[in-house]
């Protein structure tokens, strides 16, 4: 096998028929400005040409239900591996998803409970345990004088012998009426086996053997009548696989495996399905697995209390623990506990035989989301409230779970959302899953990942049109001392280009006016006090999970957009929040997307879209054939294409792989109709501005004011390089948090106003986070307060007031370990932050 990757005349998007050389099983950094061109490399020609290789591999049987992926803009790619794509997008926000059952480990979980755990009943706390016939044929007696007393009705006996499964089972009832029975309760329905039964082969059933009736009133004391219960019993026993089911006039289950001596009660059979919330066989009754009473609701299920599962389930205890009281626990906690689990387990050797497989596999994923700085989350965090970061570690997590060798794993910034001090962290599991045999390709800005690269690929030198060429590459870290080739990248980590700290802070003095949360415990919070300095930027600092979004957005930004916009959020817990008097508005500027159909984008989310329909539908053109700006929407009938609604895409749904866009093939994705598309302005149709990027549309519109302003405030928040009708869905999150950005400073009177903003600098180059801090410092500058979560350290060392929580993640964070100026937190001992500060503060 070649040692090395060959792209020969990629042209995906802005790329320059470029032709590049990449080592294999070697860590690959692809940067560059944003906008370069680095995901149009990695992601939209070196990956999408390996998944399409792939989907050719499949049969035909197989391709006809996956429909046809284009070859990416290339004449050749040599040496390609199976390829995994590792990357931001938004993650699943089905409440049923967790971390656990994102990494398998819930799976596992299931399995060792199943054949560890030992069951208690839920109404005496006995340990059950398994129980021989003459017991079952006592409690049957029992039951027997139950019903005596009551109501007098013939007891049936039962064998369980399918239990919500799909089937016909036409062969299997036929040998039951060979066998000499004649009857059977289907689906909670009594049926002859003389009858023709006919069963839905595509629903699950549950099906009972009538071994026996006995008449109401039975003397068991006499010795045949008790003989004939006891070996209808066994009988029953048999053929349900050692579960009998008893029918007076109460219904009962019996185990000859696990059934409560003293109260009767009886466990279903102790499988993996029972501790699954997604199974009717685990799941709570009443919310049917969800937690919530309903699916989108924040209120907790009355019945589990918001642990899912059935009473049964929560019943089987290993270690003294349930399930649900390990799904409870943080990565670390739970990784102490399954370590002295395995320690004690080993003492029975039965039972470490059984265990040893699901522990191993629980404890490696446990271990490998510890060492790229997950260690605070929860099994149970839902899958929904991750940030991107998160996500992605936790995929990469279980990719390095997988140990899969000669794969090309590709991811793009997986240091988003880690402090400094996990970087290493995170770059020791690059390091590793390499070492494996495998080829690791990172997009990434940080400065550490860059240094730790094996190779080097800079991708430039501009962004959009002034990009798409490869300006410099190089193992590493000869290319920083090679004086032949430079780059912008080059240069900051020559350190000849630099962000430079402000000439002057501005000063937090006696008088000032501040936000103050008091007494704040939501999730990890220690009953903290905070003083946010009003129209100042202030940076909240702190490792990850060590409470800076609790703090920030469950506490602050809900109770404020209760007051300010009319919200009925929840906040988190605490005690008041005073200041409200000195703010307008509070607008939380996030990484959620801009819109989630591919008919949104930049231009219709600032408002200049409007504008330009308005221009179309001014021209001479247009007024001659009688068409209004609603003939320039794709999202209404008239001037769109109709095959594909105005989207440009026709969506085909690839079952087991991810969604893929295709061009439409009337309108060839121009969106709109033959018609509407022959109007032009200044030589241009709708379709064509669509296709400018935001620098050549701003130089386009310089003559209309009121469009101009719009789009030059696009450019100078670093997006000149992306196209004015590109798809919201293809946009990353700290684009759209960017696009956000710049409506805001569009709008004319924005004082007073409180900014949030979370990692604000998430997919920017160095350069471009220079520009991004003159755009937030003009914000601050009209008498706004900025607000933002941030790890990067240029963004820290620049804010006039910094709140720094730790010491560190989950339980043992949620203190507020030092606050000030920058220069006071780098000088506070015991700051994780301050620690890396001092370092770029000398």
């Amino acid at each position: 096998m070649q040692n090395k990757i060959i792209i020969k005349g990629a042209r995906e998007h802005n790329l320059k028929n470029i032709n590049l050389e990449i080592p294999r099983d070697k860590m690959v950094v692809f940067t560059g400005l944003s906008g370069s061109g680095k995901s149009s490399l990695a992601f939209d020609t070196i990956f999408a040409e390996g998944q399409r290789r792939y989907i050719e591999s499949l049969s035909a049987y197989a391709r006809q239900f996956l429909g046809r992926l284009d070859k990416p803009d290339v004449d050749e790619i040599e040496g390609l591996s199976p390829a995994i794509s590792i990357d931001q997008k938004h993650h699943s926000a089905n409440p049923r998803s967790t971390v656990a059952t994102i990494t398998e480990i819930y799976d596992y979980l299931r399995v060792l409970f199943a054949r560890v755990g030992k069951p208690y009943c839920p109404k005496c706390g006995e340990e059950i345990k398994k129980m021989t016939t003459d017991e079952i044929v006592d409690i049957a007696i029992e039951i027997s004088k139950e019903n005596e007393s009551k109501e007098k009705r013939n007891m049936v006996i039962l064998a369980p012998v399918v239990r919500g499964r799909k089937g016909e089972y036409y062969q299997m009832l036929y040998d039951f009426l060979n066998a000499g029975f004649s009857e059977v309760r289907i689906d909670g329905e009594f049926m002859s086996l003389r009858e023709r039964i006919e069963l839905s082969r595509y629903k699950q059933h549950s099906i009972e053997l009538v071994v026996d009736r006995l008449p109401a009133g039975v003397d068991f004391t006499d010795k045949d009548k008790r003989l004939r219960l006891a070996e209808a019993i066994e009988s029953a026993l048999k053929y349900g696989q050692d579960v009998v089911t008893i029918i007076t006039d109460k219904e009962a289950s019996l185990s000859a495996q696990y059934t409560c001596p003293n109260d009767g009660f009886s466990f279903p059979e102790i499988e993996p399905r029972l501790f699954s919330f997604n199974s009717p066989f685990g799941a709570c009754p009443a919310c049917h697995g969800l937690g919530t009473e309903e699916i989108w609701s924040e209120k907790v299920c009355p019945v589990c209390f918001g642990k899912r599962l059935k009473e049964e389930s929560l019943n089987v205890l290993v270690d003294n623990k349930n399930i649900w009281n390990v799904v409870e626990m943080s990565i670390s906690e739970a990784f102490i506990f399954f370590s002295k689990l395995g320690e004690k387990i080993k003492k029975h050797k039965n039972l470490a035989q059984v265990a040893e497989v699901p522990l191993r596999e629980i404890k490696s994923r446990l271990k490998f989301m510890a060492d790229v700085g997950l260690e605070y989350l929860t099994l149970g965090r839902k899958a929904g409230t991750l940030s991107g970061g998160e996500s992605q570690r936790i995929r990469l997590a279980s990719q390095i779970g997988s140990r899969l060798v000669g794969t090309l794993y590709i991811l793009d910034e997986p240091t988003i959302g880690l402090h400094q001090r996990d970087n290493a962290k995170l770059i020791k599991t690059l390091h590793d899953l390499r070492d494996l045999g495998n080829t690791i390709l990172v997009v990434e800005h940080d400065e550490e990942t860059i240094r730790s690269g094996d190779y080097l690929v800079d991708i430039g030198p501009g962004a959009g049109v002034h990009g798409g060429n490869i300006i410099a590459q190089g193992p590493m870290p000869e290319i920083i001392s090679d004086k032949k080739q430079n780059s912008p990248t080059l240069e900051y980590l020559r350190g000849k280009r630099f962000i430079g700290m402000p000439e002057k802070r501005r000063p937090v003095g006696k008088n000032q006016e501040y936000l103050k949360i008091r007494g704040a415990t939501a999730n990890n919070l220690k009953k903290i006090d905070v003083d946010i300095p009003l129209r100042k930027l202030t940076a909240i600092t702190g490792v990850s999970g060590s409470g800076k979004s609790t703090l920030v957005y469950d506490v602050l930004y809900k109770t404020l957009a209760n007051a300010f916009n009319g919200a009925s959020y929840k906040p988190g817990s605490h005690k008041s929040i005073t200041g409200l008097e000195y703010v307008n508005r509070i607008i939380n500027i996030d990484q959620s997307p801009i819109g989630r159909t591919p008919r949104s984008n930049s231009a219709t989310y600032v408002g200049a879209w409007t504008f330009i329909r308005d221009l179309f539908a001014a021209s001479e053109d247009a007024r001659v054939r009688g068409y209004k700006p609603g003939r320039f929407s794709f999202n209404v009938r008239g001037g769109r294409c109709e095959n594909c609604e105005g989207h440009g895409l026709i969506a085909i749904e690839m079952h087991f792989l991810p969604t893929v866009y295709v061009q439409c093939e009337v309108c060839k994705g121009k969106r709109f109709n033959r018609e509407t598309l022959e109007v032009d302005y200044k030589d241009k149709n709708i379709y064509e501005v669509l296709e400018m990027t935001i620098e050549e549309a701003v130089k386009f519109f310089e003559d209309i004011p009121w469009l101009y302003d719009r789009l030059k405030i696009l450019e100078e928040v670093g997006l000149g390089y992306i196209k004015l009708g590109q798809s919201a869905t293809t946009l990353s999150g700290g684009e759209a948090q960017r696009i956000k950005l710049s409506a805001e400073l569009g709008k004319r009177d924005t004082r007073r106003t409180l900014y949030l903003l979370d990692e604000p600098t998430t997919g920017l180059h160095f350069a471009d986070v220079d520009q991004l801090l003159k755009v937030l410092q003009r914000l601050v500058d009209r008498g706004n307060t900025i607000v933002v979560i941030e790890h990067n350290l240029d963004v820290i060392k620049t804010a006039d007031w910094v709140i720094d929580l730790g010491p560190e993640g989950g339980e043992k964070g949620g203190k507020v370990i030092a606050e000030g100026t920058p220069e006071m937190i780098a000088r506070r001992a015991g700051s994780a932050t301050g620690e890396y500060l001092r370092k770029i503060l000398k």
